[in-house]
């Protein structure tokens, strides 16, 4: 149960981390590489709806990923797996 907790702490510091270097090597020329991303997910400007008459519900789901953020998710999953937690 720990090690569960401990792998999800790693990895929301890791997205957190790398969302926060993507941002700030954004204006850096030579940096910017790092916060080039890609989304993938369903269009928010057209989502899923379902309309029954008596109530709406609408889907949609967007994910952004940035270089930034695939390495530090690297560097969070090898960290976790050096940890002696037992």
């Amino acid at each position: 149960m720990k090690r569960t907790f401990l792998l999800c702490f790693f990895l929301v510091a890791g997205i957190i981390l790398g969302a926060l270097i993507a941002s700030l090597c954004a204006g850096v020329p030579f940096l910017s590489w790092l916060a080039y991303s890609q989304s993938i997910g369903f269009n928010p400007d057209a989502p899923f709806v379902l309309d029954l008459s008596v109530f709406r519900l609408t889907f949609g789901f967007t994910f952004s990923v940035s270089v930034a953020q695939v390495f530090t998710i690297g560097a969070a999953i090898f960290a976790y797996n050096h940890t002696k937690l037992r």
